[in-house]
């Protein structure tokens, strides 16, 4: 399983890249929508894991570009800016099983990809 992560916080997506791929999985990250894009042009993901507020494309405008180059690629959503309220809003645009708030747990992000790519 190919995964692909696109988060403006180095560190945070380094290190989450490190902890997945310590787990198995084949991780590559990226910190920008416009990284994200190029590097789809080269490889095949099976899933993405974007962060919904990044300067330029936040995660659902580039969910929506990464699609109409690989419409099969799946997604998980990330925020650091998460009120109840935001929950609620953007967990009924994309899906609440969709969405998780920082700082994410590696258990249950691994939780979530099986589940969106039906590896359960």
């Amino acid at each position: 399983m190919k995964v692909l992560l696109v988060d403006d916080e180095v560190e945070f997506v380094s290190t989450l890249a490190e902890r997945l791929s310590i787990r198995g999985l084949d991780v590559e990250w990226v910190t920008s929508g416009a990284e994200a894009l190029q590097k789809v042009e080269h490889q095949f993901f099976d899933i993405a894991i974007l962060d919904l507020k990044m300067p330029k494309v936040g995660g659902l405008e580039l969910k929506e570009k990464l699609l109409k180059k690989h419409p099969a690629m799946k997604f998980i959503f990330s925020t650091g800016y998460a009120s109840e309220e935001d929950f609620n809003v953007i967990s009924k645009q994309i899906g609440e099983e969709f969405y998780l708030v920082k700082p994410l747990e590696i258990k249950i992000l691994i939780e979530k990809i099986n589940s969106v790519l039906n590896l359960n």
